[in-house]
């Protein structure tokens, strides 16, 4: 049904985009892992999802159960991996617990050697040189990464998009000038600033957002201005002008989704660039906040701790499988959009 909606040219460019079997299974495996991260607290947490106390119900892992409720003195948030908290639950119901019983900032006080520990049972990956679990923290640190390298890029897009367009529709002194303001914006150092902005401002996911929004909007704006320039002197333009359109429908509906081929092609390699930035700003201590989930400040920790080497490795192997994946779906993308192949 949803084929038999579709036109000849976007059938054919499904059938290029399925054709490279790396990048269809790639893509699958990406949504699969960025799935189960948005699930992250359901994976790995150090509240219990589920607990049943003396016949009533309670989910620790979207509220917060007072310790009195099971038996404590506190009117505070019980902590489940108390034993005497535990030994009550188990006197009087049951709890189910998350596969990996940590949190990403969850510190692991029962270890038998100094941290960071290696891999076990109960952490899976080993520790941080602070007790915290590794798996943990490599899931949540892939989460926000996506999450910022896919809200960079959409907000990099419209930007992007929308400079480019002007630029190119209009042409002449718009185009001239918006050039050399590019050139020159282009040319300031984005890490410097962002380290004299870190001595300022305490960085957080928002700040960092915005301040790299204000440099990675351009790596667009070339693309769609060439289409631009090379689409508004064609034949169904001039049509449209004649016709009465004012130039913002002209750009937006009749130009734009001309365009929006050749970007469409950018936007996975603009993704993996996002997160590679977000991970270097993290890895020179200039990005998230300290003790947030991130794989930047797990590859700083490998670095430092070259006697644990679970570290390192558990950051390259999760930083390597996300870019590499990304890598080949921008390549099928690319592929589908290629009027060149059939």
């Amino acid at each position: 049904m949803i084929r038999a909606q579709l036109t000849p040219i976007q059938q054919r460019r499904l059938a290029n985009f399925r054709s490279n079997r790396r990048g269809f299974w790639s893509l699958w495996l990406f949504l699969l892992l960025f799935g189960l991260s948005l699930g992250a607290e359901l994976i790995a947490n150090d509240r219990p999802l589920v607990v049943s106390y003396q016949g009533n119900w309670y989910f620790p892992v979207v509220q917060t159960v007072p310790e009195e409720t099971f038996g404590g003195f506190l009117p505070t948030e019980a902590d489940y991996r108390d034993e005497f908290i535990a030994d009550e639950i188990r006197a009087n119901g049951w709890m189910v617990w998350p596969p990996i019983r940590f949190s990403y900032d969850t510190i692991n006080y029962d270890l038998n050697v100094p941290s960071p520990a290696p891999p076990s049972a109960v952490n899976w990956l080993g520790t941080d040189d602070q007790g915290r679990d590794v798996m943990a923290r490599v899931i949540y640190g892939f989460r926000i990464s996506v999450l910022f390298g896919l809200t960079l890029t959409l907000a990099s897009c419209v930007v992007g998009i929308i400079v480019g367009a002007v630029q190119g529709y209009y042409g002449g002194k718009v185009d001239l000038l918006g050039q050399r303001f590019i050139e020159v914006w282009s040319g300031l150092p984005m890490l410097y600033l962002l380290i004299i902005l870190s001595s300022i401002v305490q960085p957080n996911f928002w700040w960092l957002l915005g301040i790299m929004l204000l440099f990675s909007w351009m790596g667009l704006v070339d693309v769609v201005r060439a289409e631009f320039l090379r689409a508004r002197n064609f034949e169904y333009v001039k049509a449209a002008r004649a016709l009465g359109l004012d130039n913002r429908r002209i750009m937006f509906r009749h130009i734009l989704p001309n365009a929006m081929v050749a970007t469409l092609t950018f936007l996975p390699f603009i993704l993996t660039g996002a997160i590679t930035g977000l991970t270097s700003l993290d890895f020179l201590g200039f990005g998230l906040p300290s003790g947030s989930p991130s794989l930047g400040e797990l590859i700083a920790q490998g670095k430092a701790n070259l006697h644990a080497p679970w570290l390192g490795i558990s950051a390259f192997v999760s930083l390597a499988l996300m870019l590499t994946l990304l890598v080949f779906v921008g390549e099928s993308v690319r592929d589908a959009f290629d009027p060149r192949k059939n």
